[in-house]
């Protein structure tokens, strides 16, 4: 990145914006489902055949639209774009928000595929995902695992990837890369990586899943109150039938302590030698963020293309789509228009 490339900071939506967001959304995308003291919710749901999965996602917005995909994380959901969803379908973006091998709808076609939580195979998925939709290229935008699958697409599929909007940065990484120790208080922050290493850790979070989850969105996010309905809005979605293993894997594959699958390995090494971006990039970080992530500086030079880094204030931790919904709204919108 050169100095060239840095663009004012910015982390909001006007209020004006936002209204006429508000004003075009009836016509342009279909009114979630709520009723009276109920959360809205991204519904109805699709789903589609793509690759070795079938895919439960939302879609909103004009289907002329300039293509969206907006990937959760984890132990988050779909609904951690509730807000950011309906103001890019009223901004006339089509959106398309899936979710992830191991969570809500999506299942596996067959019983003998591995559940394989890899980071390139996630990314994979949301390629797939894409060619049954007959989506050429589109904005990809996303936060913790969902951040490093539109890092990994935009890497190595950059015909497929207009723009990018990436919480946190650079989040690519390798099995090699996560042999390298780090500093005890950060090695801390990674407890339940090591707690997942262990068959008593899988059985845990087999038993605990609910709880464990609502522990990490309270340490993530610390100064975020959301409520009992809104984190079971979510936590619903960990009921899955692969959720454990896809999570167990993903965490031990890290730290080699799980292989991947053979035919990946070529993404993978690739992958390993840490590829910059070309593609325009907006990164976001949150001015409380509790979980692990990378300074911003650490990353910069990681994406060649047109780039820009956001601080967005106010207490805002990890879950940022869901927390600052107008900060990542305006993100994609801004990187989606050039």
């Amino acid at each position: 990145m050169t100095s060239s490339f840095q663009l004012p900071r910015r982390t909001f939506l006007t209020a004006t914006a936002l209204s006429a967001a508000a004003a075009q959304l009836a016509a342009v995308t279909p009114v979630f489902a709520q009723t009276s003291g109920a959360l809205k919710r991204l519904e109805p749901l699709k789903s589609i055949d793509a690759g070795t999965l079938n895919i439960g996602y939302y879609e909103a917005g004009p289907a002329n639209g300039a293509p969206v995909i907006l990937l959760h994380g984890w132990p988050y959901d779909i609904h951690m774009f509730v807000d950011v969803a309906p103001a890019l379908a009223a901004a006339g973006l089509r959106v398309i928000v899936p979710y992830l091998r191991g969570y809500g709808t999506t299942r596996f076609l067959s019983a003998d595929t591995p559940r394989n939580g890899q980071q390139s195979v996630v990314a994979v998925d949301i390629i797939a995902l894409m060619d049954a939709l007959k989506i050429q290229n589109a904005t990809v935008a996303g936060c913790d695992w969902g951040a490093r699958t539109a890092c990994i697409m935009a890497a190595l599929w950059p015909e497929r990837v207009k723009a990018l909007v990436s919480v946190s940065g650079y989040l690519i990484g390798s099995q090699e890369a996560g042999k390298t120790p780090l500093p005890p208080q950060a090695e801390l922050q990674w407890w339940y990586q090591f707690y997942f290493a262990t068959e008593r850790g899988r059985a845990g979070y087999e038993k605990n899943r609910h709880d464990f989850a609502k522990l990490i969105w309270q340490l993530a996010s610390p100064k975020w109150n959301f409520d009992a309905t809104t984190f079971d809005r979510s936590a619903v979605a960990f009921e899955n039938p692969d959720h454990v293993a896809i999570t167990i894997h993903n965490y031990r594959w890290r730290l080699g302590l799980a292989e991947g699958e053979a035919k990946y390995q070529a993404l993978e090494s690739r992958l390993s030698k840490a590829p910059v971006i070309g593609v325009p990039t907006i990164t976001l970080e949150g001015d409380a963020n509790g979980a692990p992530h990378p300074e911003p500086g650490a990353y910069a030079k990681k994406f060649s293309g047109r780039y820009e880094h956001r601080l967005v204030s106010g207490g805002i931790g990890h879950n940022l789509p869901q927390e600052a919904p107008e900060a990542f709204a305006k993100a994609v919108i801004d990187v989606a228009r050039g």
